[in-house]
């Protein structure tokens, strides 16, 4: 993490411009709840709206995953950008000039070589393809269906079949070998690096404001016996796999009404070719959450195109889920034969694979179709096992009318009674509802996903812990109020490290003459510690009689910090303990 030094006064004339109702709202539909809003958190999936707004504080908290943090952590999250990147987006979205100088930007200069590395990278690659040398891999993408054309488009290329060509020419170039590893485009150590790939096709994959952030090798078909037929870029601080999708890029604007999403680099491109630019795929890895989020920002209406293979199938049954709550509508596409959408199209034309599109079947359709699988439905009880089957699937709608609509259908086609069949979806239904109440209460006291419990000391000091989170509080509020503390509890007197952590950065921004609010943490805590200060300064601890919480729980911090020291001590006998326990109990009814 990097300090930034930009000046608060610019800092808050960047939130000031945008508020964080106004910024949120453009990716979340909230609705007011008291002087608070809420909405469904786009960063987890959920049916109960668990993620908060707080106006007056210009910060957000999701209960469900425990995601917190100001505007800029919003922005970032949903973006994928750092802390600095944030502020500059921001700062230009609202015509705020940032100081040229005054902040460390060495984690962005970091990043902008890594950008470098991999245009040049790519640079190389697209003229290996193009020379002599590079024939193997140019007539094998030719031989594929696609056109020069769509290869320069896409900026496709090929891998030498060499250990350090593309070492020798980004050397050549100016880049150091610490960079080349940072940006994963070779592998080894020193005195012994290599290129990372070799004699493959070259896929660059390229993210939404057009910057290479990563490639895909393939290897020829034949040829991946021991190698594997794909080799990826690792994660590297411009890349992540799971929260990019190949073809955003030019996806992201023709998908103003629909986006496609295909399994493979090869689906994308050959269906760009054909005319169909609103197509994306994940990168080497499944559906994921984020991808959902990201396409979630960009279109109404996601058609589900994965192969018809088994694993293809059960990868739309994955992705569909993590869609549930994103606010889009989902279709799915079962392409005849068993091909997938690149060989479809080649071999029956974009007329007919329109036609293909514009007859998906919505998701619900879709888990109808594929539930009677395996089923006998002309028997009496593979009747009944298919029916109750899809009396889960319609019981998992949340919208009435097609509740209703598909009750009707199942009923009609299968001879059995509307009513039963409705009482069989509003049991399953309340079944749902008391199981989803459960899953919300314990997501409220487990600890957070993703990052374990944040203060794995709390178990063991739950009075000294309860007492620094409140005191913690009281600060975020009442900043005036450290006055009256700083001498008794400096930040070495917290009990556990995670609450001395928080309480040394808002110790240190007070004294620096600065807000202590989430802009402080921003770029020392990770998302989920930010949410967990973003609770306590939205939670009710510093509401009532503050001073006189905020002195009572000093004087718990202070005695049970004294008990720990003495239960620690490695020397000490069962007598001495007594005897410190004893001490410390005297003092206590003497009132010091």
């Amino acid at each position: 993490m990097i300090f930034t030094a930009i000046p608060e006064d610019v800092i808050n004339e960047i939130k000031y411009r945008n508020e964080i109702e106004s910024t949120v709202s453009q990716y979340v539909n909230l609705k007011r709840a008291g002087k608070n809003l809420v909405g469904l958190c786009p960063f987890h999936s959920e049916k109960t709206p668990s993620f908060t707004v707080y106006p007056e504080s210009g910060s957000f908290y999701c209960f469900g995953c425990g995601v917190g943090g100001d505007v800029f952590t919003f922005t970032g999250l949903l973006e994928n950008l750092d802390y600095i990147e944030s502020v500059k987006l921001l700062a230009e979205r609202s015509g705020v000039t940032l100081p040229q100088d005054g902040y460390d930007d060495s984690f962005q200069k970091i990043k902008n070589t890594v950008y470098d590395i991999n245009r040049e990278t790519a640079r190389f690659f697209h003229a290996f393809l193009m020379s002599e040398n590079g024939k193997w891999a140019l007539d094998y993408l030719t031989g594929r269906g696609l056109t020069l054309k769509t290869i320069k488009h896409f900026g496709l290329g090929a891998a030498p079949d060499s250990w350090n060509m593309l070492i020798r020419h980004l050397k050549s170039k100016g880049f150091s070998e610490a960079d080349m590893l940072t940006a994963n485009v070779i592998g080894g150590s020193k005195g012994s690096y290599y290129d990372r790939f070799r004699k493959r096709v070259m896929f660059p994959i390229i993210n939404i404001r057009g910057n290479v952030i990563g490639f895909s090798g393939r290897v020829l078909p034949g040829e991946d016996k021991n190698t594997g037929k794909y080799v990826n870029t690792g994660d590297t601080p411009v890349y992540k796999k799971s929260e990019n999708l190949f073809g955003i890029n030019f996806a992201k604007s023709h998908c103003a009404e629909r986006i496609i999403l295909v399994e493979g680099n090869m689906d994308v491109i050959s269906l760009h070719q054909a005319g169909f630019c609103n197509t994306v795929a994940p990168l080497g890895t499944a559906f994921t959450s984020e991808q959902a989020n990201l396409i979630s920002r960009y279109t109404k209406e996601i058609v589900l195109m994965l192969d018809a293979d088994a694993a293809g199938q059960k990868a739309i049954k994955r992705a569909s889920k993590l869609l549930e709550n994103t606010g889009l509508n989902v279709r799915v596409v079962v392409i005849p034969d068993g091909k997938d959408p690149d060989e479809y199209i080649k071999k029956n034309g974009a007329d007919k694979f329109r036609a293909l599109l514009e007859g998906a079947v919505s998701d619900i359709e879709y888990k109808l179709l594929t539930a009677a699988e395996g089923i006998d439905i002309n028997a009496d009880d593979g009747k009944l096992r298919y029916l109750s089957r899809a009396a889960e699937i319609i019981a998992a709608s949340d919208d009435v009318m097609t509740r209703d609509i598909y009750i009707g259908r199942m009923s009609e086609k299968y001879g059995v009674s509307r009513t039963a069949l409705t009482a069989k979806v509003d049991e399953l239904r309340r079944k749902n509802d008391r199981y989803q109440k459960r899953q919300e209460f314990a997501n409220l006291v487990k600890p957070k996903s993703g990052v374990g419990e944040l203060n794995p000391e709390k178990r063991r000091n739950l009075k000294a812990a309860a007492a620094e989170e409140t005191v913690i509080a009281v600060l975020l509020k009442h900043p005036d109020f450290y006055e009256k503390i700083k001498d008794k509890l400096p930040p070495d007197k917290m009990v556990t490290s995670f609450n001395r952590r928080i309480y040394g950065i808002i110790t240190q921004a007070i004294e620096e003459g600065k807000e202590p609010d989430i802009s402080v943490f921003a770029e020392k805590l990770i998302p989920a510690e930010l949410g967990f200060v973003v609770s306590l300064q939205n939670s009710l601890k510093a509401d009532e009689n503050p001073e006189f919480v905020l002195k009572d729980c000093v004087k718990v911090i202070l005695e049970e910090g004294n008990m720990q020291k003495i239960s620690d001590g490695n020397d000490s006998t069962v007598e001495d303990w007594a005897f410190g326990l004893k001490n410390l109990i005297d003092k206590k009814a003497k009132g010091n």
